[in-house]
């Protein structure tokens, strides 16, 4: 196969909610800002933008208005991408978070697969950076996959162990989803698998129809393990995440300027191995994301 009939989708993780300016001046608070990085990561080779709100001045946000503005300001800049919004929080309860999927309906949604002790760990501290239970159940689950399917919002089913990927297996068999599924497999968050490339090949073995069948996966490497395992997730045939949220330093251990410079290496990494960013209307194609041809609401 050449390098032009096997694309691989980059996605951006343009901001999370954990660091903040004072770790990494890269990390957007402001509408504009978010449309500023995610042009850069898409010029890059990104075509999947995921979005954690903050309000302006830096601070997580849960509320509709700071979605909707992020997600204006994204399509003004680059109206075909792909918004993947965030669902994921540890108190903040479910209907609060499904209130701007309801009002803004972006192309994709995060969906956690389980219920995991979340944490990092600081070994020269000799102690928890924080740590919490993030409490995702099959009822959880359930209830936000009924409400993504009514809504049009594909999800993207994040798996932090080989058992989250699991998980997909009754869902699929009650009819709660339909192929091609998005499937990310997380890595080094405490809590979760050890992030080696072996585990890729682990957690990749347990996709549904196997790693190499209808359904898309990426692999989310967090810190500075990360370029490896998207090394191995690329060779393997899977696709690949990059941004701030994830990992603020590029492989020379150099902190990236923005989320275009993260994005960049993972495109030359694929280049590397003989592979190429799908464009955006190839993503779409791919993942069952149909172009909507629309702004927030």
């Amino acid at each position: 196969m050449s390098r032009f009939e096997d694309p691989v989708i980059i996605s951006c993780s343009i901001s999370g909610v954990i660091a903040n300016r004072e770790q990494s001046p890269a990390i957007p608070y402001t509408p504009a800002e978010y449309a500023a990085e995610a042009r850069r990561a898409v010029d890059e080779g990104a075509s999947q933008i995921h979005i954690h709100a903050r309000k302006p001045d830096g601070t997580p946000s849960y509320e509709v208005e700071d979605f909707r503005a992020i997600t204006e300001a994204i399509r003004a800049e680059v109206p075909d991408v792909i918004v993947n919004y965030s669902t994921g929080a540890i108190g903040v309860p479910i209907e609060k978070r499904l209130e701007y999927l309801r009002a803004l309906r972006p192309d994709v949604a995060a969906l956690n697969m389980s219920s995991m002790n979340y944490a990092k760990y600081s070994r020269r501290r000799k102690d928890f950076v924080f740590k919490a239970v993030f409490e995702n159940s099959f009822d959880t689950i359930t209830e936000f996959l009924v409400e993504m399917r009514e809504l049009g919002i594909k999800p993207e089913h994040e798996c932090f162990d080989a058992g989250h990927v699991a998980n997909l297996d009754p869902l699929l068999d009650m009819g709660l989803l339909e192929p091609p599924l998005q499937i990310s497999l997380v890595m080094g968050v405490t809590g979760g698998i050890r992030p080696t490339p072996r585990n890729v090949n682990l957690m990749s073995d347990q996709i549904p129809a196997g790693p190499e069948g209808p359904n898309q996966w990426q692999v989310i490497g967090i810190s500075r393990d990360q370029w490896k395992l998207l090394a191995a997730s690329l060779v393997l045939g899977g696709n690949v995440r990059a941004g701030v949220e994830d990992n603020l330093y590029l492989p020379n251990g150099e902190m990236a300027k923005s989320n275009g410079e993260l994005i960049a290496k993972a495109r030359q990494m694929a280049e590397d191995v003989g592979r190429r960013p799908a464009s955006i209307a190839e993503a779409r194609e791919l993942l069952g994301v149909p172009g909507r041809g629309r702004t927030a609401a």
